[in-house]
């Protein structure tokens, strides 16, 4: 059961809390991991991510891989 999302903003979240956790690398192999990510939106300008420890994240657009894992029997992917 992901984290309750309180969202007051105009993006549209998916829950992807089957993930354990995504990591983001840009061009010059700096990296973030998110661990336990809960909650995604998807817009223009980058990712908005809450993990289940009620962190906010924002990730701009630029990196050059994305990595996430995801509890068995989760789907990998799901959209």
């Amino acid at each position: 059961m992901p984290i309750e999302l309180r969202n007051q903003s105009d993006h549209d979240f998916i829950d992807i809390s089957m993930e354990i956790s995504r990591t983001y690398t840009w061009p010059d192999s700096s990296k973030v991991s998110i661990d336990q990510p809960q909650w995604l939106a998807v817009s223009s300008s980058g990712h908005r991510v809450l993990d289940a420890f009620g962190e906010c994240h924002y990730i701009p657009n630029g990196w050059i891989h994305l990595v996430w894992t995801v509890y068995p029997p989760e789907p990998h992917f799901v959209k």
